[in-house]
């Protein structure tokens, strides 16, 4: 007799820490991948230092949690929250830090992400999530750039010339 397969979904937090981090980012599910190296290939354009790793607000909460609060400390400046449907992550890790969070809507589910935004952006005064288009990880990964070329001249200096190179800024 064939064993029937467990539809309860088991999601291992994964840590991959990285020395010198800037941004971290992090999904809810490994099926995220291809929208986070949509994010990383820009935060490597500008030569920013990133780490990735999966946490879940619904099935690993604490772990979440204890990501977000720690961030800081470790020296990062700018957290990325990736996940789709109800969405919960990028308020989750949001409600646990002082650091800006990204938060970017994965397209999926019956309502194609659209659920996943307004999950995203409708965060309760005081906790802000700064929210970008659905699946839309370059702009998460411009947003966080700019937010380490507050304190990074050398990361400032690629992006202005990245901006000079789209032909309409004077910096």
């Amino acid at each position: 007799m064939a064993k029937k397969a467990s539809a309860k979904k088991s999601v291992e937090p994964i840590f991959q820490m990285t020395k010198n981090a800037k941004v971290g980012i992090v999904a809810g599910s490994k099926s995220d991948q291809e929208t986070v190296d949509k994010i990383t290939a820009v935060l490597d354009q500008f030569g920013v230092v990133w780490e990735f790793n999966i946490l879940s607000a619904h099935r690993t909460p604490n772990a979440t949690a204890k990501y977000a609060r720690e961030a800081a400390g470790r020296g990062l400046q700018v957290l990325i929250g990736v996940a789709g449907l109800a969405a919960a992550l990028p308020g989750v890790l949001a409600g646990h830090t002082i650091l800006p969070v990204i938060g970017l809507p994965c397209a999926g589910g019956p309502l194609n992400g659209v659920d996943a935004l307004h999950s995203i952006v409708q965060m309760p005064p005081g906790i802000p999530v700064a929210t970008v288009g659905i699946g839309n990880g370059k702009n998460a990964g411009y947003l966080a750039a700019h937010i380490v070329a507050i304190a990074d001249p050398a990361v400032r200096e690629k992006l202005v010339a990245y901006r000079k190179s789209l032909g309409d800024i004077e910096a």
